[in-house]
Parts: structure tokens; C-alpha cells; sequence
């Protein structure tokens, strides 16, 4: 695929047709989603929030990956089930991070839609998290969805995007993509999303994460990469001899000719 722009390309890849690149994509890009969860005190930060009724929405909620990772790596048995609400733009989304929830979490509502276009009714959740989730957010749309996540949190709730810095691979990888070999809308930045949450009156606590992925199977590494351009027309071979992506990635390849990815997330408390 090689027609459309940033936000229809993700779009398009979140769907049955695109399953194969996605999991290549997570071959390494699971390891974002560990790192998260072991990044703060989940049963402790939850259990503060924890009372009969309580609720979460998971913004643009992709294949659930995140709450995977807190029933894997942490441990969450004390909390009482907390309905949890899924909204993405793609169904297929939804459908697959529905599957992949238990205990505590339980799943309720599908929304399948985007952050700024969710109904100013949805508010008093506990919990509203985005996770690495917020990427091809069109910029001009940024401070609508940045006033509905404030909005839908109930006072006193826990607030958290978790999203790459301009520093960090994906986003360093896409501009060098986007510089010498297809012109596109930029992905957004946590930098940005941090901007849009202040402007929107949230009380916002930054708190970053570095860490790295990589490869030695040349075929990980094009699937990957692939999936973080949403753009798998294009081969690692293509890619490495582009201009200005060729530089990029020459920085991230070993002697051995492994790659190594730089990460660094920033988590979003509000």
C-alpha cells in the first residue's frame, strides 16, 4: 500500500487485512508495552481509585496490548472488575482488544470512533488512558481530543498518555520516512499531546522511560519498520537506500548488521 496519508494509511493497516504486518510490528514493538508496566505501581495506582462502580476508557485502544501487559507483568488480583470501555476509529481494533481483556478488566461499551469525536455524555470514568496510541492524530485535531480526554475523566481520576518523544525512534524513524520517501503528515509527538492536555487545563506530571529493541532477522526488522511507516509497499532494502531514511537507519544497524531502535516514552500523568 502507498497511496493515502498518515492517519487513513494507520487506519487502513488496523484491520483484518492488515493482521500480518501488525503482528511483525509486535515481534519487537511488545517490548513498549512491558517497559510501561513496569514503569509504576499499576495495583497501587488503581487500587486508589478502586470502589464498586468504577470505569476506564481506553483511547484509541488498538489490540489491547496494554492491559495484556499489566495482567502479565503485574499483579492486579485485588482489584474488584472495572468496566472498561474501548473506543478506536476501527472496529477490528476494538474486536481484538475486547478479546484480549480479563479479569479485572471487564469489557462494556464499543466505541468505535475517534477521541474528539466522542460524546460529550461520556464522562465520570476512573480511569482514561492512551497508549502509544495517539500517533496519527491529525495536528489540527490535537486540542479537540485533548479537551475530550480531559472532559470524559471524572476529578480526581487517573489521566496517563504514553507516548514516544520527538527523540524516540518511531518518531525519528517517520521524519526520516517522510523525508526521503513520501511526504505525509507528521506523527505527533508526546511533546505536543503534553502542550494540548496543559492548553486544555490538565495538571500534567511528565515522567520518561528509555529503553531499546532490535534484531538481527532481517525480516523482523522489515516488518517492523513497515508497520511503524504503515506503509508495506516498500522493502528494508528500498528503505535503506532512500536518502535521509538511509542515514537513519545506517545509524541504528550494527557491524553484525542487527538493528537496535532508541526508545524514549513519555508517560502523561494527569
Amino acid at each position: 500500500m502507498s497511496s493515502g496519508d498518515t492517519a487513513d494509511r494507520s487506519l487502513e493497516h488496523w484491520s483484518e487485512a492488515g493482521r500480518t504486518g501488525m503482528e511483525a510490528f509486535y515481534a519487537l514493538a511488545t517490548e513498549d508495552y512491558r517497559q510501561l508496566a513496569l514503569a509504576a505501581d499499576w495495583p497501587g495506582l488503581l487500587a486508589d481509585r478502586a470502589h464498586d462502580s468504577w470505569s476506564l476508557l481506553d483511547v484509541a485502544c488498538g489490540s489491547g496490548k496494554f492491559p495484556t501487559a499489566l495482567r502479565r507483568y503485574t499483579d492486579l488480583s485485588a482489584l474488584p472488575e472495572l468496566a472498561y470501555d474501548l473506543l478506536d476509529p476501527s472496529a477490528f481494533s476494538v474486536a481484538e482488544a475486547r478479546a484480549a481483556l480479563g479479569p479485572p478488566f471487564s469489557a462494556r461499551h464499543d466505541l468505535v470512533m475517534t477521541l474528539q469525536d466522542l460524546p460529550t455524555d461520556h464522562t465520570g470514568y476512573d480511569v482514561v488512558w492512551a497508549i502509544h496510541a495517539l500517533y496519527a492524530l491529525p495536528p489540527s485535531e490535537l486540542d479537540a481530543a485533548a479537551e475530550r480526554f480531559v472532559a470524559a475523566l471524572v476529578p480526581g481520576g487517573l489521566g496517563l498518555v504514553a507516548q514516544a518523544t520527538a527523540s524516540s525512534h518511531y518518531l525519528a524513524f517517520y521524519d526520516a520516512f517522510r523525508a526521503g520517501m513520501r511526504e505525509a503528515t507528521p506523527y505527533t509527538t508526546a511533546e505536543q499531546v503534553r502542550d494540548s492536555l496543559v492548553r486544555a487545563g490538565a495538571d500534567v506530571r511528565e515522567q520518561r522511560i528509555t529503553y531499546t529493541t532490535g534484531t538481527s532477522d532481517r525480516a523482523v526488522a522489515e516488518g517492523f519498520l513497515q508497520r511503524c511507516a504503515f506503509d508495506d509497499s516498500v522493502s528494508l532494502e528500498e528503505m535503506e537506500a532512500a536518502p535521509v531514511l538511509g542515514d537513519y537507519l545506517a545509524s541504528c544497524r550494527e557491524k553484525s548488521g542487527a538493528y537496535t531502535f532508541s526508545h524514549e516514552a513519555a508517560l502523561l500523568w494527569i
